[in-house]
């Protein structure tokens, strides 16, 4: 089930943000267990590489790659590089993104032009180099990461292009699913809730909470109604329903992977 042997799979944001497992890195492990072989990009290449080792000593086949995602020369590269080794990319797993405090008054033209560059220009370069090479080989599979920030707003907390790319995520892989239906390209959305990443620690806690990690975790937990968060490994589980066969039939669909948050905020 869910076998994904002989596929290759181009995964942009591999690595992590620091120790533990983010949702590029715990896809990439996952993926590759199926067996799929796996090409991971990062913006730092110690993060892919860490990503290539962990594959690598389970037996797995992967390559590292440092890509600035977000510039159209280094994608193309990539993705050339990717189809010399192995000839075909069967999976796309766009994974780059973050997030930046703001309203329109407060946020700067510079940080609102950087999001969406980082959110949605990265997935736009993927699927711009990518989909010719799977129109040549007669299909494959697209997963755009969204997020619960593009479907749920919080009026004390602003990010309003945050929200607005990862909303307009949604929009932009309906639009691939359609054009591409017929020809055996599928493009679905997983929109990630409240997850414990290294990002909780490593940028969260500080943005948000004056550094204390517990107390943002509690809060994060309790806002959940299954009572906690859920990780990496949650994420990656619904990306490989959807570049597997038994997902065929499933295009231009949405699966929010957040305990009933978004339900529950209706």
């Amino acid at each position: 089930m869910h076998d994904l042997t002989g596929k290759v799979a181009f995964i942009s944001g591999a690595g992590s943000a620091g120790e533990g497992w983010g949702n590029g890195k715990a896809t990439a492990v996952l993926l590759a267990r199926q067996g799929a072989t796996v090409y991971g990009t990062d913006i730092t290449l110690a993060a892919a590489e860490e990503t290539q080792r962990l594959i690598a000593a389970e037996g797995g086949t992967a390559v590292a790659r440092a890509v600035d995602m977000t510039q159209a020369g280094e994608v193309e590269a990539a993705v050339a590089d990717c189809l010399a080794r192995f000839g075909r990319i069967d999976i796309l797993i766009n994974n780059v993104g973050g997030s930046a405090p703001g309203d329109p008054v407060t946020m700067s033209e510079e940080v609102w032009d950087l999001q969406l560059d980082l959110n949605l220009k990265t997935a736009f370069l993927a699927c711009k180099y990518v989909i010719p090479a799977m129109q040549r080989q007669g299909g494959g599979a697209i997963v755009n990461l969204s997020s619960i920030a593009g479907v749920r707003i919080l009026p004390d907390r602003p990010h309003v292009a945050y929200t607005t790319t990862k909303l307009g995520i949604l929009g932009f892989s309906r639009s691939i699913a359609v054009t591409y239906a017929k020809q055996a390209i599928r493009c679905n959305t997983v929109i990630p809730g409240l997850m414990h990443t290294p990002l909780v620690e490593h940028r969260l806690a500080k943005q948000v909470a004056g550094g204390d990690v517990a107390a943002l975790i509690a809060s994060r937990n309790a806002q959940v109604p299954t009572g906690r968060m859920g990780d990496a490994w949650d994420v990656a589980q619904a990306v490989l329903f959807l570049v597997s066969d038994e997902a065929r039939y499933v295009t231009a669909a949405e699966i929010a992977v957040d305990g009933g948050l978004s339900a529950a905020s209706r």
